[in-house]
Order: C-alpha cells, then structure tokens, then sequence
C-alpha cells in the first residue's frame, strides 16, 4: 500500500439527486410564472349564423397588473398571434392594492384595442380597488367597450350575434340581476345567439337556465398549482381543490370556458400552470 495517496471522495447520490430535483423545480417555476400559453377551444352550435363560423374569442382575465416584457410586449404579441376577431377581458384587470397599477393596464388595453374590438366585464377585484371610476373612464379613452349589465350586438357577414357582459356580485347592491339582464337581451334582439362574459366561475348553473350558449369567464387562477388528476389545488376563495379551473364545461345547452388567467395576487407563485389564453372558436 502506497502511502499519501488521496482517498477517493465518496459519492452522495441521494445528494445529487436532491440537487437536480432543487433544479429542475426552479426551471418549471419560473416557466409556469413567465410562459404565456395559448389553447383553441372549438365549441360547435347548431344555431349559430354561418357568418360566425370559424369567429375567434381571445380571452384575456385575472391580470391582476402583471407585466411580461417590456411594456407588456410578450403578452401583446402572444394576443396578436393568437389573431382574434374580438377580445374579452373578463375582470381583475387590476388587484387589491392599486398603487400605480392605472399605468400598467390602460397602455396595455390601448395596444389591444389596435389588434381587435376589447370588451371588458368587471371583477371582483376592481371593486374592491378604489379606482373603479377611473378604471372606467380610462377604458372608455382607450376604446374598450365596457359591458356594465348591458349586451351588444357583433354583425358579421350581415348575421349577428350578442355580447351580453354581466358585472361582478362585488359591485352596487342594487345593480341589475343577470335574469333581469338576459331578460333585457332577449326583449332587445329576440334568441339571437348570445355570448356571454362574466368574471366569476359559478354562474355556469344559473346562465344555463337563463339560455346562455357560451359562458367565457376566468377567476379561479387554474387552481394557483396544478398536479396529475387535480383541477389545481387551491381556489379563489382559498377553499382546496377546487373546480371549474380550467378548459370547457358544459351544462344543459350552454358550455362554459375558464382561463387560468394571466396574473396572479395570492402570493403562492403559480407551478405547472402557466398564465393562460383561451381562445373560443365558434363553429357549426
């Protein structure tokens, strides 16, 4: 035996298996926080006009005044490329605390405005932000229709369809029902096909009953994290495993698309859950 030789370092597999597990969890992270992701929803209705076969919906929630680029370039562009023929903002364009957060959401509204026509439906968080009354007079310089409980008509190819957009439970006490609001709709264009936007994921029964055919609408964040056979693991209302996060559901004659959202106010970072851009497409 020689002696001073170094004695050969031992090995800690366990050790450099912990190392690249530490790894590999970091890079998901930071993917699921940064990566936009883009899904086409086809959804497929007897009534609706020919005109609006292949009428594409880009839907844009929970915000919350997050930046992806500079000047919100990586999302601006993700929306180009997804080409819509309109979009729908579908509440919590702001968050809670809105310090500066104006400066962030309206130069970004007025970017999307030039790609199609923006229609805007409160969520519970604009409420709750204090600059309500602002949000809405910079929306409305912007271009972006603000549906307050109130529908519009899309014409296309001389066919039509409507936009009903139904404000938050979180704004005035005495603001119309949304029966009070399909009521109105139907008086105002007969069964024409409808469309409608609403922040929150739980009016899927109620609208149902009410004829909606499509239901667009975000609020649930994708459950914050998403693992195998969960619909993520944390809801808006920090309630566990939650449902209606994601995709496409259907009750009755009306079927419901969920955006994960974009953004994020919960202080949980989002994992395997990237910020999210539903795209509708209505087909016959």
């Amino acid at each position: 035996m020689t002696m001073g030789k170094e004695k050969k370092k031992k090995r800690h597999p366990l050790r450099n298996l912990f190392f690249f597990l530490v790894a590999v969890c970091a890079v998901l992270l930071y993917d699921s926080n940064t990566r936009i992701v883009t899904t086409e929803y086809p959804l497929q209705f007897d009534n609706l006009p020919a005109a609006f076969d292949g009428f594409r919906i880009l839907e844009l929630s929970d915000v919350h005044a997050s930046v992806f680029g500079e000047d919100n370039k990586k999302l601006t562009d993700a929306v180009k490329s997804a080409a819509p023929d309109i979009i729908a903002v579908t509440g919590d364009l702001v968050d809670s605390k809105a310090d500066n957060e104006l400066a962030v959401v309206l130069p970004l509204m007025e970017k999307l405005v030039e790609i199609a026509p923006v229609y805007y439906v409160t969520g519970n968080h604009e409420w709750d932000s204090g600059i309500i009354r602002e949000l809405f007079t910079g929306l409305e310089s912007a271009g972006v229709h603000v549906l307050r409980n109130r529908s519009v008509e899309i014409e296309r190819g001389g066919a039509r369809i409507v936009l009903i957009g139904l404000d938050d439970p979180n704004g005035p006490a005495d603001m119309m029902k949304p029966a009070e609001v399909f009521a109105r709709a139907r008086e105002q264009f007969g069964d024409a096909f409808t469309v409608t936007l609403v922040h929150r994921n739980s009016f899927l029964p109620l609208l149902s009953e009410l004829g909606a055919e499509v239901v667009i609408c975000g609020h649930a964040h994708g459950g914050i994290v998403r693992l195998p056979f969960t619909d993520g693991l944390v809801g808006p209302a920090r309630e566990w495993f939650p449902t209606f996060t994601s995709g496409v559901y259907r009750e009755g004659g009306a079927a419901m698309v969920v955006s994960r959202g974009v953004g994020n106010h919960t202080g949980m970072p989002r994992f395997l859950n990237n910020p999210h851009l539903p795209v509708v497409v209505l087909g016959k």
